[in-house]
């Protein structure tokens, strides 16, 4: 009983979380370790609980995509076959050598989160619209995009600010049809990879489901009150947080 309200109040915090500033994985996927579930498994099962967020979001975002519709099917098909190979090397991974590589990737994801804003600044402003534009279709590119899908299917947290910074390397600009584009390729990753997952039961239903009804229900209360809270507040808890977690997974990985 006390684990599920554990796993329910993080999958809320999550939700929130990921609705005024982003960064839910940081306490869901610690969340599932915290209770015993392993960590593949766990990895695994955070990509499950972020789901529906993603796919609600991308509907949301929807007339925003509109005008760049013309993008969707390439990127869906890179997000699809790429998202899939980083769900495959998830599950070649030993516990023991994940829970090694974890403390690296949450490191990673919080550095992208605390400079994400100053990274997709740089990106947008060496690439150019019309330069953008001419690459969205290089190989180059397209490569970037697949290398975002691969860690997207492998480890989810970071993914989206690394999503807008292929986004601004494409050539775009406009912040709603970025955020629009941005969860519609994490949907695909993130459904191409649960769908890998559960075949090879590699998701941990139970306590997966838990944390997914919490981040449902924090992410729509958090956005209908989302005037009403200091996004710059709910960054610096979720960069305190995570860089706190990410010491305690290399303390765990390397020192204990």
């Amino acid at each position: 009983m006390i684990e599920t309200l554990f796993l329910l109040i993080a999958g809320l915090l999550g939700g929130a979380v990921n609705s005024l500033a982003g960064g839910g994985s940081f306490i869901v996927f610690p969340a599932l370790l915290f209770v015993g579930v392993p960590p593949v498994l766990a990895n695994a099962s955070n990509t499950y609980a972020a789901l529906p967020g993603y796919v609600s979001g991308a509907f949301g975002y929807w007339h925003a995509m509109a005008k760049y519709k013309d993008r969707l099917v390439l990127y869906g098909i890179v997000s699809a076959v790429f998202g899939y190979v980083g769900a495959e090397l998830l599950l070649v991974v030993s516990d023991e050598l994940f829970s090694l590589v974890v403390p690296w990737l949450m490191a990673f994801a919080v550095l992208l989160f605390i400079f994400g804003n100053k990274l997709n600044g740089f990106v947008a402003a060496r690439g150019g619209g019309g330069r953008g534009m001419k690459l969205a279709g290089s190989v180059l590119l397209m490569a970037f995009l697949a290398g975002v899908c691969v860690y997207g299917g492998f480890f989810n947290a970071g993914l989206g600010i690394l999503l807008l910074a292929f986004l601004a390397t494409a050539g775009m600009s406009d912040i709603h049809a970025m955020n629009g584009l941005k969860l519609y390729v994490s949907s695909i990753v993130a459904l191409v990879a649960v769908a890998r997952f559960a075949l090879s039961g590699s998701i941990d239903w139970y306590h997966g489901s838990i944390a997914l009804v919490g981040v449902v229900i924090g992410g729509y209360v958090a956005a209908r009150n989302a005037h009403r809270i200091p996004t710059h507040w709910i960054r610096m808890a979720v960069i305190v947080y995570g860089v706190v977690m990410t010491g305690y997974f290399f303390w765990g990985a390397y020192v204990a």
